[in-house]
């Protein structure tokens, strides 16, 4: 929301020498997000004024049209003499009335303006477009052509407001009211203890019979509904420069009479109003839900499909506009038409004004449906104030009546639903508990007050609620509207003071060493949000089974395309590899850790903790039942070199040993021992998927796998060939492991080295060979490594030779010859009885 200043003064008598940054850090104080403060027309430097052009000569000779121009600008050139300016604009005639700036002149951007010669003629100054003077997109993007009444010599820079400052305001989406010049005055007036011009207080008649007739089929997605009609409107007439500038310091094109005052309502008032040609509409305007599959032609020209969600405005030829979205392009407000042979302009001349209030969660929702984002949609969706229809629609005919000549017919259409005000019931204390410190009933009532309740009672307050503040709805809404306007500031601070010989839990250390473990080995980190589609599981090609495709979906999500929460990894990393490799990055290692989101078999109910004392443990531990699991994980992904070439080697691409080796090297920052063996599930290759495992009370249990992506997944994401990944349960692999790393123990003993080949069917995993060894060795052994695989007619079809270096040291001595042999044979043995393997070349 973009608020300038010289208008916010029209509604809050502000201090004569308040700026747009004193004015700013009073609303930040107020719990506004304040971006900015826009310092318009800085660096500008007269003189800027009205001219009428006398001349206009067209030079030839030059690639593009020119123009020798002599102006008449008074006495501001210092002589009463014609000014001779050269421009290439082809929109004003003779006649007409321009901004001129002279010599001397400074314009927005440090553009000295000096006379110079250019296209044959000296220019002694520059006639200006409003791009020029920093006053935005007026949608001619040409010279600015002035009303005839404005006098030759006048300042330009005091007539067309160049100089102000307007403040960049981040509305949050609980704060509706404040989309509005009237919102903002009332926190202004507020902040600084000020009186309030309410511009909706208005007299506005009553309701009767005769006005434009309408009928409402959903009162729950429009509960109230006004129409005015005004008739004989000038077509020719144009909007006013005030009207004009303050729309353009507002971030709104100015686009014709009828809509610009309808914008300028809507900024003022928060209140958004369509404007309906009147001739195009055919009988009763209706307010329906659309029909499933129905087509509807909006203003930007886009013809639509819509929803049985939809709401819509229509009439006997069927919909008009799209509720509280946008307007339909059959019952657009006509531009004006010149006849070039009478001179007479046609064009609207009778207008319906349409103030409505509708449902916000069904036009937010048509809204993200449609993608169509517009500033009546963004203020319907925060919430609108009911009570300022009538008001909105007031003004919006008195405007039309004021600059376009119109007459305002005596009908006045306003259709309600039944309601009541809303009431809280609050004790007078909950703010103070609320905040730790004591305000007072006195100080409660004065702040509920002047956000717009009504309140009465005594220990226990009954507070009425202002129609413009929908986002109130219990009593720690009002204990924070107290809380905010006081100062949060002023509340006090109590630092918790940490127990001595505390740090990092044991989970956090492990997280931040496997952190550290994966950047050191060349991976760098990627942030994801934690959303997915599930249309993504169908691209991974998990089973329909799977228990995570069981997602927990978010009520509101960020995206439509991604509605719930994740139940893995990869999705976000995959999808970061493709973006980077898509920029021409080619060489990626990517890792993230994180938690993922698993959704319970019967999905609790989050109980409301109170915040006006200390939740108990039972509470506590109800919302921990009704939260899904969040198990933290790893994951890492690989793609094209995993080592350079250059004059050291060839290099040699990222694979799936990579991918298990990462896994390995969490083992080892959590303490304990990864078995690897041979597995198949969703994404990874069948015959390049390893599946992690580790021992957790006695029990072995898979935490994870890797590999290379099947060739279906990485066609189906976009990814690059031969893309490899791991993904691993960090809370599991904890379990499996100690509290805390044991530091190696270095001995001063010599090794013994044994290395045995094995021969074994081509079925058996080499991890089952590896576990058999190393339990058989005992406790002398300190590493086995498999350095060898062999395949062919010397160890027989179906069979494969797997050849292991074994490292045998004791602690406290030198191992003889005899003992580690012993050890070896001993390995062998248990390798065979479990395994069936033998010694090769025995």
């Amino acid at each position: 929301m973009r608020v300038p200043l010289s208008w916010l003064r029209e509604y809050v008598d502000l201090p004569a020498g308040a700026t747009g940054r004193d004015v700013a850090a009073k609303l930040v104080d107020a719990g506004l997000e304040v971006e900015t403060v826009e310092q318009l027309g800085a660096g500008l430097k007269g003189p800027l004024v009205v001219g009428q052009v006398l001349t206009i000569e067209e030079l030839e000779g030059f690639r593009k049209p020119i123009r020798f121009c002599t102006v008449d600008v008074g006495g501001a050139n210092g002589t009463g003499e014609p000014q001779e300016i050269v421009c290439g604009a082809r929109n004003f005639a003779v006649g007409d009335k321009v901004v001129v700036v002279l010599p001397g002149a400074v314009l927005p951007g440090d553009f000295a303006i000096a006379a110079r010669k250019t296209y044959g003629r000296t220019s002694h100054g520059m006639i200006c477009s409003g791009e020029e003077l920093g006053m935005g997109d007026d949608g001619t993007h040409g010279i600015i052509v002035l009303p005839h009444e404005h006098e030759v010599g006048t300042d330009a820079i005091e007539l067309l407001e160049l100089v102000d400052e307007v403040l960049h305001i981040d509305v949050t989406p609980d704060r509706g009211y404040c989309m509005s010049l009237r919102g903002i005055a009332r926190e202004v007036a507020t902040s600084y203890g000020l009186p309030l011009r309410d511009p909706a207080l208005l007299d506005v008649p009553a309701p009767n019979s005769y006005g434009y007739p309408v009928a409402i089929d959903d009162p729950a997605g429009c509960d109230l509904f006004t129409a005015r009609t005004v008739t004989g409107l000038d077509p020719d007439a144009r909007s006013p420069i005030w009207l004009t500038r303050r729309l353009q310091k507002a971030g709104m094109r100015p686009i014709s009479l009828a809509v610009d005052i309808t914008n300028y309502v809507m900024l003022e008032l928060g209140q958004p109003l369509h404007a309906y040609d009147r001739s195009r509409i055919e009988g009763t305007i209706g307010v329906r839900r659309a029909e499933q599959g129905e087509k509807f032609t909006t203003l930007d020209g886009v013809k639509r499909t819509l929803d049985a969600e939809d709401l819509v405005i229509t009439d006997q030829s069927g919909p008009i506009g799209l509720a509280g979205v946008m307007g339909g392009a059959n019952t657009e407000i006509a531009d004006s038409v010149t006849d070039p042979e009478t001179g007479q302009v046609t064009g609207t001349t009778d207008v319906v004004i349409e103030a409505a209030h509708f449902d916000s969660v069904s036009i937010s929702r048509t809204a993200r449906r449609m993608k169509l984002s517009s500033e009546a949609s963004k203020r319907f969706e925060r919430g609108v104030d009911p009570q300022a229809a009538a008001a909105a629609a007031q003004r919006t005919v008195d405007l039309l009546v004021l600059l376009a000549g119109g007459t305002a017919e005596a009908g006045v259409t306003q259709v309600v639903a039944p309601g009541a005000p809303r009431t809280i019931a609050m004790a007078a204390d909950h703010p103070d508990r609320v905040a730790g410190m004591e305000y007072g009933r006195e100080t409660v009532v004065r702040r509920l007050q002047e956000i717009g309740c009504d309140v009465y009672g005594q220990d226990e307050l009954v507070v009425t609620l202002p129609s413009w503040r929908p986002d109130l709805a219990a009593p720690n809404d009002l204990a924070e509207e107290v809380i905010r306007l006081e100062g949060y500031g002023n509340l006090p601070s109590t630092l918790p003071q940490a127990p001595s010989g505390r740090g990092l839990t044991v989970r956090q250390q492990l997280h931040r060493r496997v952190g550290r473990a994966l950047a050191g080995a060349g991976y760098v980190e990627a942030l994801n949000y934690p959303f997915l589609g599930v249309g993504v599981f169908d691209q991974l090609q998990l089973p329909a089974h799977d228990a995570t495709r069981q997602v927990v979906t978010l009520v509101n999500p960020l995206s439509d395309e991604e509605p719930a929460l994740r139940t893995t990894l990869l999705p976000g990393l995959l999808g970061a590899l493709r973006r980077n490799d898509s920029r021409g990055s080619h060489d990626l290692a990517l890792f993230e850790t994180g938690s993922v989101f698993r959704a319970a078999a019967r999905p609790g109910v989050a109980v409301r903790l109170p915040v006006d004392r200390r939740p108990t443990d039972e509470e506590i531990a109800t919302l921990d039942a009704a939260l899904p699991a969040q198990p933290r994980y790893a994951a890492v992904v690989l793609a094209g070199a995993r080592e350079q070439a250059g004059w050291w080697g060839k290099g040699r691409p990222a694979d799936w040993a990579d991918a298990v080796q990462a896994a390995r090297s969490l083992a080892v920052e959590a303490g304990t021992e990864l078995v690897v063996r041979q597995g198949q599930y969703g994404p990874w290759h069948p015959g390049r998927c390893a599946e992690l495992v580790v021992t957790i009370d006695g029990v072995e249990r898979v935490i994870g796998h890797a590999g290379e992506l099947h060739p279906r997944v990485v066609k189906a994401m976009g990814l690059p060939a031969r893309t490899s990944a791991m993904e691993i349960d960090l809370d599991r692999l904890a379990a499996a492991g100690g509290e805390a790393l044991k530091a190696p123990r270095i001995s001063t003993f010599p090794v013994a080295t044994q290395d045995v080949a094995l021969i074994v069917d081509a079925s058996v995993p080499a991890s089952s060979v590896e576990a058999a060894l190393r339990k058989g060795a005992g406790e002398l052994l300190e590493s086995l490594r498999l350095f060898d695989v062999f395949t062919g007619e010397q160890v027989g079809e179906g069979k494969k030779s797997l050849a292991y270096a074994l490292r045998f040291r004791a602690a406290d001595r030198t191992l003889t010859a005899e003992e580690s042999t012993a050890a070896r044979d001993a390995a062998v043995a248990l390798a065979g009885e479990r395994t069936g393997a033998v010694l090769r070349g025995a």
